[in-house]
């Protein structure tokens, strides 16, 4: 482990937490979207996150990664509404499996996240500035 391994590790968290709320933002704004690209209404995206081993024989996490943004496989919110463009033959409109109070919290819990990782790397910043301090 070498002197800023741990910087590394913050702003690999740091990163990943940008990536959730990124995404969460556009799973709310796109709540009510009822035509995507491929042919029905959008589809809430999840964050999958995994840790990177580190190489040393200590077997150290060295950080985080996105390894992917997948679609939800959930099934559309379907809600009566006959005057829509997009209703069915029922009367039924598909809307996106997502929910706004869900996509709000994963928001909140991503920024509290990310502000703790700043802090982090705010107090790895002092503490090498005191080892440089020590070493003059």
């Amino acid at each position: 482990m070498d002197l800023f391994s741990s910087l590394n590790v913050s702003a690999s968290g740091l990163e990943a937490q940008r990536t959730r709320l990124d995404t969460a933002a556009s799973n709310l704004a796109n709540a009510y979207s009822t035509r995507s690209a491929d042919g029905g209404p959008y589809q809430r995206r999840n964050v999958v996150l995994s840790a990177v081993d580190g190489q040393g024989a200590d077997g150290s996490v060295e950080g985080v990664e996105v390894v992917a943004i997948e679609k939800d496989p959930g099934a559309p919110r379907l809600e009566y509404d006959p005057g829509h463009p997009d209703a069915d033959e029922r009367g039924f409109v598909a809307y996106p499996n997502v929910n706004p109070v869900e996509e709000m919290v994963d928001m909140v819990t991503a920024t509290r996240a990310y502000q703790a990782g700043l802090t982090a790397i705010s107090s790895e910043v002092s503490m090498l500035e005191s080892a440089l301090e020590i070493g003059r």
